[in-house]
């Protein structure tokens, strides 16, 4: 019997998307206060358009200091900063432009000046009390989908791994994706940001169902597989995999990169409410011991997740081979199940995603290590489609290791 229609979403107030979109930035900040903190980095600081939108809000009335001291994944210190410069200035809104870094701090930076203390203090889900300072994110990659979603990670220096910090408070208010903002993009970045999401759509459409109470919204920040989640899952599998080749070869192929940014906010939509699951959860120990980027480390482990989560998610899986375009006239739903999963390593491998943690850098010896961390992502595990445990994460990750898909699947047998 087919499962009950269920669904739910948790977006944007506004959500505005398209080339030259960035024009509307300025009626939305003076929409929501006088003051705006924007949140950036310093290579985006430095840029002439960058320069355009700052005075574009200040010519609508609004008066904007630029804190430029965002770090590629998020290390504590840079938050600190961020809030300090915050409180300097007395904002009422903050603006968050860049990449996934640049808008998980505006994220966590418009938190704490709403509700004092340090981030450490809201670390997990459903930790914040209530409405952070007014959120504008403008994303400049195609990845993260930060600029939709219920959650920031940063990196803790007290802990060996990053942490989330999850709530519905820390949605933007209004999210503007203009992917003209993506053209500069280099293909490394492009490929990264892009697996990242794809990963993203992927977790989000073979996650969990859950059983729907009338709490369930309530108990999880992400709830697992639903209607409204799966339609954008889809909806971004679609996109991404028919624009992220393109988009890496040729970064002026502006159909392919707005099909990619569209894909990248939509994957965004779908784990948002859904959640992501064992190949995040993995990433996390991985990133931290070799210092690469989270969009690599889960797009490496995705096609040994997929292989480990096949018996509990194949039916899913089969249609993730028809959105993903792979030839499936005549298969069985296990033949598409694995048609999905060749197509998503044939897609990485063709943008330069290696194959193998230990590719990344994960010594042998630390196999064990990466393990025993993953296993305490629990917000990540408890959405994995098939139950893991100690013993069956270790199996996974020595797969990873390795570069044995088929290690990956005879853990189902």
């Amino acid at each position: 019997m087919p499962a009950a229609l269920f669904g739910t979403l948790r977006t944007p107030r506004n959500l505005v998307f398209g080339a030259g979109q960035r024009g509307a930035l300025p009626a939305f900040a003076r929409s929501l206060g006088q003051r705006a903190l924007v949140v950036t980095d310093e290579r985006l600081a430095a840029d002439p358009a960058f320069a355009a939108l700052i005075d574009a809000i200040s010519r609508a009335g609004v008066a904007t200091k630029v804190f430029s001291g965002t770090i590629a994944e998020l290390p504590a210190s840079c938050i600190t900063a961020g809030v300090e410069a915050g409180r300097a200035f007395d904002p009422d809104l903050i603006i968050g432009i860049g990449g996934g870094s640049c808008i998980d701090a505006a994220k966590v930076i418009a938190l704490i000046l709403a509700h004092g203390g340090t981030a450490s203090d809201y670390y997990g889900e459903f930790k914040i009390p209530g409405p952070v300072l007014p959120l504008i994110a403008v994303p400049t990659t195609s990845g993260t989908g930060s600029e939709v979603t219920p959650v920031a990670v940063i990196a803790d220096p007290d802990r060996a791994v990053k942490v989330g910090i999850a709530s519905p408070h820390l949605i933007p208010h209004t999210a503007i994706c203009d992917p003209e903002l993506t053209y500069s993009c280099p293909p490394s970045l492009t490929a990264i940001s892009g697996a990242d999401a794809l990963t993203h759509a992927i977790e989000a459409f073979t996650t969990i169902r859950r059983d729907p109470t009338a709490t369930i919204a309530h108990e999880h920040v992400f709830l697992g597989k639903n209607a409204l989640s799966d339609h954008y899952a889809l909806l971004a599998i679609s996109h991404i995999a028919a624009s992220l080749k393109p988009a890496y070869d040729n970064g002026t192929d502006t159909v392919a990169r707005e099909r990619l940014m569209l894909g990248a906010t939509a994957a965004g939509l779908a784990f948002g409410t859904a959640g992501t699951a064992a190949a995040h959860a993995v990433q996390y120990p991985v990133g931290a011991l070799t210092h690469t980027p989270h969009g690599a480390g889960v797009a490496v482990m995705l096609p040994y997740v997929m292989e480990f989560n096949r018996s509990h998610a194949r039916a899913a899986m089969a249609e993730i081979a028809d959105a993903m375009g792979a030839e499936t006239t005549g298969l069985s739903e296990d033949q598409k199940a694995s048609a999905a999963i060749d197509a998503v390593a044939a897609l990485f491998g063709s943008i330069g995603i290696p194959r193998t943690i230990a590719e990344l850098g994960v010594g042998r010896d630390q196999m064990p290590l990466v393990a025993a961390q993953a296993m305490g992502a629990t917000r990540l595990i408890k959405n994995n489609p098939r139950p893991l445990d100690p013993e069956s994460m270790a199996a996974l990750v020595a797969a990873a290791f390795h570069g044995d898909r088929r290690a990956a699947a005879r853990l189902n047998s």
